[in-house]
């Protein structure tokens, strides 16, 4: 039995079938009350809702030929590959694959290139968000193409409120996303990549719904290296120490994980075991990117102060690269309005090709500056990010 499997016949022994009633009163009444205490604190959720393929899926939107091929969209000037659909993925191409090795045996293979349009998917992206902090108080933007939020209720309520977001977000921008809710990130990440895997699913997993035994069976087939923010470094060590799987991650003391790496990684095992870790504003990690993102409450007005905090970023980039002896072959950077500022909504976006894998702070920063000429000055920008694609030295 595989994993995909395994999570099917979990649900369908623990479960009915049939779906939950979108009319339950009590969605709303638990939606409205995250911050009011009213439910137990062992009912409190986290849910990762994540736009699948987004710069592709935005680009279905408005062209529906794309449905059912291979497609992906290029960097500016059309340079490389930054972003594929499911079935480029099956294709075997990379992330940053120069688009001219791709072109010749592109009409062969029914592939279509689609040249980036950064202003398209920065106002899908604000569409998304901004229906998404419908359904919680609490929502933390976690890229131009995620975002957690915080839901309280029982797992069929949670698993009600996932199947509700995921179409509503469907039916106003016509975006396809997957949703996991758990009680940590670390977990919502997986829960996420289950609804996005397992098509029985259909795009929602709640982790707790899951019978134990099958999640127990999940992390014991899952390599150490699918959890977030555990790179091929941190995996070798880990291997060396007989660690290879999730689930032996998990069970390893936490004290001696502390000594041997550090807080962090301490931490990602706390979260696998349902404890709460993860603070709100920290660089984010995943398997392939590194994320600097935060709100302000004083809006950013300037090239100047844009620049400065741009600049930052690239050298906290820098800084983790190093860190995890990584490099990166694509930067990403964005900037958001917020969702509220109707008057000056604004979302650029830009990403650039570095002239090869580096994580110097120089290469970094004047990528990441390649922003600015898209700013608008007087625009009262919210949300910073800067995204370095990335792999192992």
């Amino acid at each position: 039995m595989n994993i995909d499997e395994s999570i099917i016949n979990g649900y369908q022994q623990s479960h009915d079938p049939s779906p939950v009633k979108r009319d339950n009163p009590s969605l709303t009444k638990y939606n409205t009350a995250v911050a009011s205490g009213e439910y137990q604190q062992d009912r409190q959720y986290i849910a990762l809702v994540d736009v699948n393929a987004m710069y592709v899926s935005c680009e279905r939107v408005f062209d529906p030929s794309l449905h059912n091929r291979p497609a992906v969209v290029l960097s500016n000037n059309d340079g490389c590959v930054v972003a594929r659909s499911a079935e480029a993925k099956a294709l075997g191409i990379p992330m940053g694959y120069p688009w001219f090795k791709l072109e010749a045996t592109a009409k062969q293979h029914n592939l279509v290139a689609k040249s980036s349009n950064y202003e398209l998917y920065g106002d899908l992206s604000s569409r998304v968000m901004g229906i998404l902090a419908r359904f919680s108080a609490w929502i933390e933007v976690y890229s131009i193409d995620e975002a957690f939020l915080g839901l309280r209720g029982t797992l069929d309520e949670l698993h009600a409120v996932g199947q509700q977001i995921k179409a509503e977000v469907l039916k106003l921008t016509g975006l396809p996303v997957c949703v996991g809710i758990a009680k940590t990130k670390t977990l919502a990440k997986i829960s996420n990549e289950a609804a996005k895997k397992v098509n029985e699913l259909g795009g929602v997993c709640v982790w707790d719904r899951v019978p134990e035994s099958t999640r127990d069976h999940v992390l014991r087939r899952l390599p150490v290296i699918e959890v977030w923010g555990i790179g091929p470094r941190v995996t070798r060590r880990l291997n060396a120490m007989g660690i290879f799987t999730v689930a032996d991650f998990r069970d390893t003391d936490p004290v001696l994980i502390r000594e041997k790496f550090s807080i962090v990684q301490m931490r990602t095992l706390l979260e696998l075991r349902g404890t709460p870790c993860i603070p709100l504003e920290e660089a984010r990690e995943i398997k392939d990117q590194l994320i600097y993102s935060r709100s302000f409450a004083e809006r950013v007005t300037t090239r100047e102060d844009m620049e400065q905090v741009l600049s930052i970023y690239a050298q906290m980039a820098s800084t983790r690269l190093h860190r995890h002896d990584r490099e990166a072959k694509v930067l990403t950077a964005w900037a958001m309005t917020s969702y509220f500022n109707e008057d000056q909504s604004h979302h650029p976006a830009v990403t650039v090709a570095l002239p090869g894998y580096s994580a110097d702070p120089v290469v970094l920063t004047k990528a990441a500056k390649s922003l600015l000429s898209k700013i608008r000055p007087g625009t009262r920008y919210a949300l910073i990010s800067t995204r370095p694609l990335r792999r192992g030295r």
